[in-house]
């Protein structure tokens, strides 16, 4: 139907005759000449009717926003002085010969040049949405990025192997979404979280290098970077410890940015768990904000101030320090708010000393907690903080994790409100993850998940748990976790001691495990791999504030598809085929 797309038109066109299909961007009628900005997924240009040609005008003069036209006309050079800049084909346009009505369109609900439309309305008509020019760059961008990773993981080596959808319930840290079997009454298949025990059978049946770009699915609470169903660029080797893992998918990152974006990232630094949270208050820090958390907790444990001296003598609690440079014009409203920021993460407040000349002792600072920590421990805070003049430093003391995460979380706030940032990017290996952390209740629990390979032998994880490292590793950019991976557990022997360590006893492991622990059993090589969210790759590198501008058909924050009402009721005979009934709430007395 068409010769060409109409963002592909350019000044090697002049005085060809084209044939275009696509949709009106914008009419305009200027003293009996007509301009429709025509419009497909390459991009738009200007095609010109006049009266000469009285038929096609007649019917030029129909169309409206959105119509659906095909155009025969030739390409002819705009004068200098209206050359459009901000068009692609801005030095053209197309004199109209003939026009053809394809289809006619209702007023759209929303103009598609108006930025200011609630995300509501957008996923509601998602299918006008996505004809917006930011929609269709991202989308193209998503599909050029996973071609680029086909090509990679072909190039090096990888099989591209899918995995079933309907399965069995894992551990993998979040709710399953179930499916219920109508030919096996009772029993009900779940859909996969990832494809974690599947990619490991896959490396027991010797392919050796696997890749899939995978749907998993997470009943979780949602928010800007989760869905409940994603998208995973799954990875798993055999036969490669975790430095060459580690290479081979830093590549694939790499080139990606290098071809796609035309940025260079550079050999990718490491950082240990451990410091990641001490100093930054993260297990994914952005290092493009040049903040960082100081301990001080030595020098507060004999105070008398015991919204200090408490925590900074209880083995359970932090106390830590924020310098913020050039943060004293912090206004105190402003503080106020970073206050309730805290509070989410369980602070019960945020006190702070602001800097404005140093050199006068106590005196040169302002603060309402000074006469409480004493002259002289103030003066250690300063000088262990390096603050200077126009600082101000922020303090946390509490438990340890209400600590990390409130200060972690402000020192990412102040570098975006405060715009702190030294670099455009920031990636990072973080390493040494611990094998687990404990729960509200005492007991341990995986950090990452069950089949996690830790760095020390198995009597030594069951003799202290607590203190043993994992053979795991998260890619970090800009604070935002890009992908983490481990080496897995390929003996049948540390299986069963990670098992116990969780908990989970014989009886459960063959249940929920058995297939498994049976294929540990037949010659199982050692293997292990890594998994990117591919949803919030494309999010970081198109600049989108949301996941949800990055996927075609997303779900809302609370789970649902505004666009098709999903999820919805079910007939009475389905669910009877399935021997389900529905259970009625009980009124509320």
């Amino acid at each position: 139907m068409r010769t060409q797309y109409c963002g592909a038109l350019n000044t090697s066109f002049i005085d060809q005759q084209v044939t275009l299909c696509g949709w009106v961007d914008r009419r305009r009628d200027h003293g009996g000449v007509i301009f429709i900005d025509l419009r497909d997924r390459d991009g738009v240009v200007q095609v010109v009717f006049d009266p000469d040609a009285a038929e096609n005008f007649k019917i030029a003069d129909k169309v409206r926003s959105e119509y659906v036209l095909r155009v025969q006309g030739r390409v002819r050079a705009r004068s200098e002085a209206t050359i459009n800049p901000n068009m692609a084909t801005g030095e053209v346009e197309v004199y109209g010969l003939e026009v053809e009505i394809l289809n006619s369109a209702e007023t759209p609900p929303f103009p598609l040049h108006d930025t200011t439309v609630g995300e509501d309305v957008r996923l509601r008509y998602r299918y006008v949405d996505l004809r917006r020019q930011d929609m269709q760059e991202r989308l193209r961008f998503r599909s050029r990025v996973t071609t680029a990773i086909r090509n990679y993981l072909d190039d090096n080596g990888f099989l591209d192997i899918e995995t079933p959808i309907l399965t069995r319930a894992t551990p993998e840290g979040a709710r399953d979404y179930l499916v219920p079997s109508r030919t096996h009454e009772g029993k009900f298949f779940a859909l996969p979280q990832s494809p974690q025990l599947f990619k490991q059978l896959l490396m027991v049946s010797g392919f050796d290098r696997y890749y899939q770009i995978a749907k998993c699915f997470r009943d979780e609470d949602l928010r800007a970077d989760r869905q409940p169903e994603f998208t995973q660029i799954d990875i798993e080797t055999s036969f490669m410890d975790e430095e060459q893992i580690m290479a081979v998918t830093e590549g694939m990152i790499r080139q990606l940015f290098s071809r796609l974006k035309g940025v260079e990232l550079g050999e990718f630094p490491r950082m240990p768990y451990a410091e990641a949270m001490q100093t930054y208050g993260s297990d994914k820090p952005d290092l493009r904000i040049p903040l960082q958390l100081t301990e001080i907790k030595d020098l507060l444990k004999d105070i008398d101030f015991k919204v200090f001296a408490g925590p900074a003598n209880d083995p359970k609690c932090r106390v830590t320090a924020l310098k913020v440079s050039g943060g004293a014009s912090i206004s105190r409203k402003q503080i106020d708010e970073y206050t309730k920021f805290v509070g989410i993460y369980g602070a019960r407040g945020l006190a702070w000393i602001k800097v404005n000349e140093l050199e006068k002792g106590v005196e040169g600072l302002q603060s309402p907690i000074i006469k409480f920590l004493g002259d002289e421990v103030t003066l250690q805070i300063m000088e262990r903080t390096g603050a200077a003049n126009g600082d101000i430093v922020f303090f946390g003391a509490d438990k340890s994790k209400v600590v990390t995460e409130a200060l972690g979380a402000l020192r990412c706030k102040l570098g975006e409100d405060l715009d702190l940032y030294t670099c455009d990017w920031a990636p990072l290996w973080v390493v040494d993850f611990p094998m687990f952390e404990e729960t509200d209740d005492g007991s341990l629990t995986s950090l990452h998940h069950p089949f996690t390979a830790p760095s020390c032998a198995a009597d030594e994880l069951r003799a202290n748990p607590a203190a043993a490292l994992s053979r795991a590793y998260d890619m970090v950019l800009n604070g935002c976790e890009l992908g983490g991976g481990s080496i897995r557990i390929h003996q049948k022997p540390m299986q069963q001691a990670v098992f116990e360590v969780l908990g989970i006893d014989t009886a459960e492991q063959r249940e929920k495990f058995g297939f498994l622990l049976d294929a540990l059993q037949y010659g199982a090589p050692p293997h292990g791999g890594l998994a990117f969210g591919l949803d919030r790759l494309i999010m970081l590198m198109t600049g989108a504030h949301s996941i949800r501008d990055v996927i075609a058909f997303p779900k809302t924050q609370s789970a649902a598809c505004v666009m098709t009402d999903a999820p919805g009721a079910v007939a009475t005979e389905q669910l009877r085929e399935l021997n389900i009934r529905l259970k009625k709430k009980e009124p509320v007395a």
